[in-house]
Order: structure tokens, then sequence, then C-alpha cells
């Protein structure tokens, strides 16, 4: 397998391993901040979450039944989503101008790393005209919500690995009534998120590279 360091030294690889939302985000609007004043460099965070259910800054309350995990207003677009154990959040928080980058394309770049990296396990993934994020069939895998603030992205895509999907049940995801799928769901086992980071993060890097 590949490694992060196939990926120009400009852009850099954290695994996280397991974090809490609320200090997690903390944290990432930290880095973001650093970013914005050219204190640190463009980088990738690549963690789960203890369970939790985030919302977008004008998002809807679009749940259906009693939440059994907390529920967090968040600075990202879009609407609440579930995040989770075995499911691999991807933030990268860099600056777009670097990689003349317009948000439009931004967002098409990120599901097309996501999309390449489900190609290298056979599943056939594509995008969803009209709804953002990335569709096996019509089915949901990876769910975005982004912050653009000063040039500068954070927030990210969360891609369901061996999620547990019944937390999904309780919401409506990202505002639509289609259910959600996982890696595992489609016949992928056994899977490391923390190896599975790399290889997505070497998707990404590549795609930034040919910008």
């Amino acid at each position: 397998m590949n490694n992060a360091n196939n990926v120009k030294p400009r852009l850099k690889f954290k695994w996280l391993g397991v974090q809490h939302y609320p200090t997690f985000s903390s944290n990432m609007q930290a880095q973001a901040t650093k970013r914005i004043s050219a204190e640190s460099s463009d980088v990738v965070w690549f963690c789960e979450h203890e369970p939790v259910y985030t919302t977008g800054r004008r998002g809807i309350n679009n749940s259906l039944a009693t939440l059994k995990a907390p529920l967090i207003i968040t600075e990202r677009g879009g609407e609440t989503t579930f995040h989770g154990i075995g499911q691999l959040m991807m933030y990268p928080i860099l600056g777009l101008k670097a990689y003349r980058l317009n948000v439009r394309d931004y967002v098409n770049l990120l599901e097309q790393s996501c999309i390449n990296l489900l190609n290298n396990y056979d599943i056939k993934a594509e995008r969803n005209c009209g709804f953002p994020g990335v569709w096996v069939g019509d089915e949901k895998i990876a769910a975005m919500g982004l912050r653009i603030n000063q040039g500068v992205a954070s927030h990210g895509m969360a891609l369901n690995v061996h999620t547990d999907l019944s937390w999904f049940d309780a919401i409506n995801p990202c505002g639509t009534s289609r259910k959600m799928t996982s890696m595992q769901a489609l016949g992928c086992r056994d899977i490391s998120l923390e190896n599975l980071a790399l290889l997505w993060f070497e998707q990404l890097g590549l795609l930034l590279d040919k910008h």
C-alpha cells in the first residue's frame, strides 16, 4: 500500500483515532484560524467520532424520533446527520487559493476523491445531481458538510465503513428520505479505518496535484 509520503509535503496527514465531537470541533476551529493567518500549513485530519448528531448552522429539525445521542449545531453547511464508530471522517483544513479552487470545484474534488477510493474496493459510487455527497445507486454512502471562511476550508466528509446504520433511522439524513449504506453492507469487511484514511488522503492529494 502507498503511504502519506507520496503526497506533496505541503499537505499533511494526521490520524486522530476516536474523537469527542465538541472537543474536536474546538480544535478544528483553532486550526482553521491558524491557517487563515498563515501560522499553519494545509492538513487533513482523519478520525472517528463518539456517537453524535450534528446539524448545519442553517439546518432545520429533521429528526423523526427521539435522538439517542447529543445533537450539536455546527458552523458547517447542510442538514442533520449522524457520526459514530465505524464511520471515517475526513477533515481537510486548507487554503483553496493555493490550489486555484473555487467552492464548486472543491466540492467536486472531495466527492471524486471518495469515488476513486471506493473504486479500489469494487464499489461503483457516483454523484447524485442535486444531492451532495457520494451515492451507490439510490443509497448514500458518504455525506459532506463544509465551511469556507476567508478562503480556508474546514469540516469535510463522512464515509460509512462499518457504521451501525440504525443510528440514521431517527433522522432524514442530510435532509433527504433516502437510505444510507456502508462499505460493510456492500460486502467489504475487516477494513482498518486508519489504513483507509491513508488511501483516501492519497486520492485527495493526487487530485489536488492535478488541479
